[in-house]
């Protein structure tokens, strides 16, 4: 997994929110809102970056089951790829 080139995380009106920079602004056109959970997995997102990869910095970072971040960072993922945010 990887995060589409010209998406960003910002904070706006205190919240996080994923937006397009540059080309990225064009081709996508709206915010995505992220909880602190959701923005911790993309600031931890790079090209290399895999299930097990994300749910051991979840897990890492919060205090939760493994099985519970596996299927939460499932979730936001395949959410992500439907979006159109993150290339497999």
């Amino acid at each position: 997994m990887k995060k589409k080139d010209g998406m960003v995380l910002r904070e706006v009106c205190g919240e996080k929110v994923l937006v397009g920079e540059g080309l990225g602004a064009v081709d996508f056109g709206r915010l995505i809102s992220l909880n602190d959970t959701a923005a911790y997995l993309w600031e931890q997102l790079e090209e290399d970056s895999d299930i097990d990869s994300l749910t051991l910095a979840l897990c890492k970072e919060y205090d939760v089951e493994q099985e519970v971040a596996r299927h939460d960072v499932e979730a936001i993922l395949e959410e992500w790829i439907k979006t159109g945010v993150v290339d497999r």
